[in-house]
């Protein structure tokens, strides 16, 4: 019962997120966790408090304004005090230049008492990469910005 709660607590914060409220899974961090985004470029990195967390999400939406994410597996283990989450989510994205973003991301979440600890996102950045380099070309200087770190 416990693990298809979570379950459905993850697929309600990606459509809060596809909606456009960020804000909520910002909220439901830990006071003290560790928000990773492998790969080396614009929205790679390693966050620890809600401000870089928070101007992490503010780039994201200005560099891939109305992203869709479709949730396609959420698996849950362990309890309350140590919940480990994964998932893979499908990602689409019209882009300011008129092509299309779609790639799959994977995350693996840690939780303590229904907070989020730790996040690590995968995705194939050179999909990513490829994108933001075009965003580049286009004019949009963030795409190519350093990572937001704290």
């Amino acid at each position: 019962m416990y693990h298809r709660f979570v379950a459905t607590q993850v697929r309600k914060a990606f459509a809060e997120i596809t909606a456009g409220n960020w804000e909520a899974m910002v909220a439901g961090m830990a006071p003290s966790f560790t928000y990773r985004f492998y790969g080396d470029h614009a929205l790679s990195g390693e966050r620890h408090t809600h401000d870089a967390l928070r101007r992490w999400w503010e780039r994201c939406f200005r560099l891939l304004p109305n992203t869709r994410f479709d949730v396609q597996d959420v698996l849950v283990a362990g309890w309350p005090w140590d919940t480990r989450v994964a998932t893979a989510v499908t990602v689409d994205v019209g882009v300011a230049d008129g092509s299309r973003y779609q790639n799959v991301v994977h995350q693996f979440l840690r939780m303590k008492w229904g907070k989020i600890t730790e996040v690590r996102t995968l995705e194939d950045t050179a999909v990513l990469q490829q994108t933001l380099d075009r965003l580049a070309a286009a004019g949009f200087e963030e795409a190519h910005a350093a990572p937001i770190t704290d």
